[in-house]
């Protein structure tokens, strides 16, 4: 059954299966930690593009730069204060009005906050079995030296 989690006493475990142990514990919560800071890159991502939805009222033919890219910005004239372009994802775009434009970055902000609560849970709950099994196996690497 997948995700299922099976309980191991960790004393009746070598050095070596406790190191190997270490290094997987290890390297779950190194990807875990880079998976957090991508879904807190992506909010505050969103947060800013509804910073801008919900900024101050545009006005038709206005100057403004536009994003190529992340580095690369070009001028244009705004044409329609009252409707965006919004990225849903993938590379598609969509037209919107700016409520609901706000409603959409709101949203996104909303289940990214609910994604980055459980996964820090669940970081927070592999650093504490990483703890545990470098105590253990500190303990009997001192155990095996003073034999």
């Amino acid at each position: 059954m997948a995700g299922r989690q099976e309980q191991v006493n960790l004393d009746s475990l070598t050095p070596q299966q406790l190191s190997a142990v270490k290094k997987q514990l290890d390297e779950e919560v190194e990807h875990l930690t880079n998976s957090f800071s991508q879904l807190i890159a992506a909010q505050n991502k969103f947060k800013e593009c509804l910073r801008c939805v919900q900024g101050k009222p545009r006005e038709a033919g206005k100057k403004v730069l536009v994003p190529l890219t992340n580095t690369l910005y070009v001028g244009g004239m705004l044409s329609d204060p009252d409707h965006v372009i919004v990225d849903v994802g993938t590379g598609f775009y969509v037209e919107k009005d700016t409520k609901s434009a706000a409603q959409f970055y709101e949203d996104k902000i909303k289940d990214l906050t609910g994604s980055v609560q459980e996964l820090e849970a669940i970081i927070q709950s592999k650093s504490s079995n990483l703890s545990i099994v470098e105590e253990v196996l500190r303990q009997k690497v001192l155990a095996g030296s003073a034999q």
